[in-house]
C-alpha cells in the first residue's frame, strides 16, 4: 500500500507558457537548477510501486502547496501554488486572480483529483495506504528560506502528528542515521497528503524524505555525482520493506 511522490522533479515548461516568465533564458536556468528537486522521479523509485510527478515544473505551479493562499504560509514570499516570485524575491511573472485560477484549474485540479482517486484506490484494495514525499534540498540555503545559517543535515525527515505514525518515523530515523545525518522537521517540515484525506483519515499516512543534493549531484551543473547509484541503492534498501511500519 505504497505510493511514492516526487512533485518537483520536472523540469518542463510549456513553450506557450516561457513568455510569461519574465527572467531571461540564463535567469531561468539558474531558478531551474536552484528550485528543482532533479533526478528524484528516479532516485527513490522502486520496482512496482507508483510513482506520482508533476508533468510540468513548480514555476508553472507547485502541486504540493495549498491551493488557496490564504491556507499556504508561502504565499507571504510570492510562492503560493502559482508562484510570482523567485527563490531570490525577484518578480517572476506577473498575476492576476483570473490567471492564476487558470493554471490551476489546468494542472493543479487534475493533479489532484488523480492522485486523490489513486489513494482511494489503494484503501479499497489494501485497507490503508502510506505516502513516501521525495524531494531533494540544497546544501545551502536560498534567500526565501527562513533559516540561513543553521548547519544542514544529509537526510532531512518531515512528518505530520496526525499522518505520520511515529514507528515509521522512528525506524527511517534509525535506519537513516546509519549512512547520514539526519534532521527531524529541518529544514523543510511537513509532508502531503491529498487534500480529501487530510486530518481526517488515520488509513493514509505519509512522510516526507528530503536528501541533501550534494549527496548527488553538482550543484553548480546538475550534472548526477559518482555517489549517486550508491545513494539510489541505500534508499531502496530502506524503503523497500517500509509498510511494514505503518
Amino acid at each position: 500500500p505504497l505510493i511514492l511522490h516526487a512533485p518537483h522533479s520536472s523540469l518542463f515548461i510549456p513553450p506557450h507558457l516561457r513568455d510569461d516568465i519574465l527572467l531571461s533564458d540564463s535567469q531561468l536556468e539558474a531558478e531551474m537548477l536552484a528550485m528543482t528537486d532533479r533526478y528524484t522521479d528516479d532516485l527513490y523509485a522502486l520496482p512496482g510501486i507508483t510513482m506520482i510527478t508533476s508533468p510540468v515544473s513548480r514555476l508553472v505551479v507547485d502541486m504540493e502547496r495549498f491551493r488557496d493562499d490564504k491556507d499556504e504560509a508561502m504565499a507571504r514570499v510570492g510562492m503560493g501554488a502559482v508562484y510570482e516570485r523567485t527563490a531570490h524575491g525577484h518578480l517572476l511573472r506577473t498575476l492576476d486572480p483570473a490567471k492564476r485560477e487558470s493554471f490551476l484549474r489546468q494542472y493543479y485540479d487534475p493533479y489532484h483529483a488523480a492522485f486523490e482517486a489513486a489513494v482511494g484506490g489503494c484503501l479499497a484494495e489494501q485497507g490503508q495506504c502510506l505516502i513516501i514525499d521525495c524531494h531533494s534540498f540544497p546544501s545551502r540555503a536560498l534567500p526565501y528560506e527562513g533559516e540561513q545559517l543553521r548547519p544542514r543535515p544529509q537526510i532531512c525527515l518531515g512528518s505530520c502528528d496526525y499522518h505520520t505514525p511515529l514507528r515509521l518515523l522512528d525506524c527511517l530515523q534509525t535506519r537513516f542515521s546509519e549512512f547520514f545525518t539526519v534532521d527531524l522537521n529541518h529544514p523543510f517540515a511537513g509532508t502531503f497528503v491529498p487534500g480529501k484525506f487530510y486530518q481526517t483519515d488515520h488509513r493514509v499516512s505519509s512522510i516526507m524524505i528530503e536528501v541533501n543534493r550534494g549527496l548527488y549531484m553538482d550543484e553548480i551543473t546538475g550534472d548526477k555525482l559518482d555517489s549517486y547509484h550508491n545513494l539510489k541503492g541505500i534508499l531502496a534498501n530502506i524503503l523497500q520493506p517500509i509498510t511494514k511500519y505503518i
